[in-house]
């Protein structure tokens, strides 16, 4: 355990009194949603008539990640009540690289704990790390196929459609990457993401995806793709002929990237999330929100400028995953029980990203922790830090913000700003968190 500097003997420790006051902060910023998940998915299935591609008694595949996507069990239930109409037999395959520490049984537990199960989805799962080799790209990059996919008669791609942590596209996270690492299980990862140092991943996930995608072993048949608002909302549910694939999905990141929640300031002293994990982001805390890519090849956005990032804790649904914790600056120390290094060292190891492994320095409390944030970012006095307090970087509708910043959040039209500050309500432990107090 890293015992760090005793709160008592910090020299940099304050007050309490002298850290900024907050304000709470409700972003009304435009999302459009999706009324009724189950009937459009239904809908869109009919209006591309995916139907004619199964004959009676086919066995489909439908895929299933281990993202957070919202509504995500309703969504394969659905495209499994449609396969069963149209006279097929649905089965769902936990389809990811290296999540759930890479075995069969750790990767049905996070689905099923995003609420994928047998039951809510109403047909067998079938899991395994074995695959079957496709083919290679050009490059001469090995693609596989999971075992229990190439056994079936046909696949049904179901993915969210959103941006890449580490680098910027056409097509970038959604039904490609989905057929090269999900539908790849760890090999696949593993080659692909190898295979980036020869071909730059953004290339190599559209030609690898292109072998998965006119595979004669169990062809692809179509896609159901979802795009989120910013408040982690379905937005965009979209049935995709597999000869559309390629024009969809690069039609669907566009709109994407139109509604992805971002921090609505261009800089910032000390950013405090509560939470990061694999259900949130691939990178535990999203880069596109951070603007903090650490990976040796990635792109992304140049700002927000965030001198200082406070990492509170894990998402249950992560199971121990801290990738991503070499983003932030500092991390409590009650986070590191929480962590689990083996799928996380799984994880970054198969993605080729260590950096994102890092191990921040660890405050005792929050307390220290704001203290050292505000220190080393340069915010003299204290509470004239321009400080934002977020739930985790998929949850931007509410939000606290300091008073240095909530005279320029009042001039967003998309920002209600509560006209009373309260201080930073810490307990006895000097631990704090305001969106659960407010």
């Amino acid at each position: 355990m890293i015992d760090g500097i005793p709160f008592e003997r910090d020299p940099f420790r304050l007050p309490a009194s002298e850290l900024p006051k907050l304000h709470l902060v409700t972003n009304h910023i435009p999302a459009p949603t999706v009324a009724d998940v189950y009937g459009t998915t239904m809908a869109e299935l009919r209006r591309v008539d995916i139907a004619a591609r199964i004959k009676p008694g086919d066995r489909i595949a439908l895929t299933a990640g281990s993202r957070g996507v919202a509504n995500i069990a309703t969504i394969l239930r659905a495209t499994a009540d449609y396969v069963k109409s149209a006279g097929g037999s649905p089965v769902v395959l936990p389809t990811m690289g290296s999540h759930g520490g890479a075995t069969a049984e750790g990767q049905v537990e996070m689905i099923r704990f995003l609420g994928v199960t047998e039951e809510s989805v109403g047909c067998p799962i079938l899991a395994t790390m074995e695959t079957v080799q496709l083919g290679t790209t050009a490059a001469g990059i090995p693609v596989y196929l999971d075992r229990n996919a190439a056994e079936c008669d046909g696949i049904i791609v179901v993915a969210r459609v959103k941006q890449h942590t580490d680098f910027d596209a056409d097509i970038e996270s959604g039904l490609h990457k989905m057929m090269v690492i999900g539908l790849g299980k760890h090999v696949g990862a593993i080659a692909a993401h190898r295979g980036s140092f020869r071909q730059p991943f953004k290339e190599l996930v559209v030609e690898a995806g292109s072998v998965v995608l006119h595979n004669t072993v169990a062809p692809v048949i179509g896609g159901v793709a979802s795009v989120e608002n910013a408040f982690d909302q379905t937005a965009i549910i979209e049935a995709v002929r597999p000869e559309d694939f390629v024009e969809r999905e690069k039609a669907l990141l566009a709109e994407a990237k139109r509604l992805i929640g971002k921090i609505p300031f261009a800089q910032l002293d000390v950013l405090v999330v509560n939470e990061s994990g694999k259900n949130v982001s691939g990178n535990g805390m999203d880069t596109n929100v951070t603007a903090r890519v650490m990976s040796i090849w990635g792109t992304g956005p140049s700002t927000p400028k965030i001198r200082r990032i406070i990492l509170r804790g894990l998402t249950e649904a992560t199971h121990g995953n801290a990738t991503g914790i070499g983003q932030a600056d500092f991390v409590l120390k009650r986070m590191l029980p929480q962590i689990d290094w083996l799928p996380t060292y799984m994880n970054l190891l198969t993605g080729l990203g260590p950096e994102y492994a890092r191990l921040p320095m660890v405050a005792q409390h929050d307390l220290q922790a704001l203290c050292w944030a505000v220190h080393t970012a340069g915010a003299y006095p204290a509470n004239t830090a321009r400080l934002m307090w977020i739930q985790n970087t998929m949850e931007l509708g509410h939000f606290f913000v300091s008073e240095a910043l909530a005279e320029e959040a009042r001039r967003d039209p998309n920002l209600e700003v509560d006209p009373n500050p309260i201080s930073i309500p810490f307990d006895e432990s000097l631990h704090a968190n305001p969106l659960a107090a407010g």
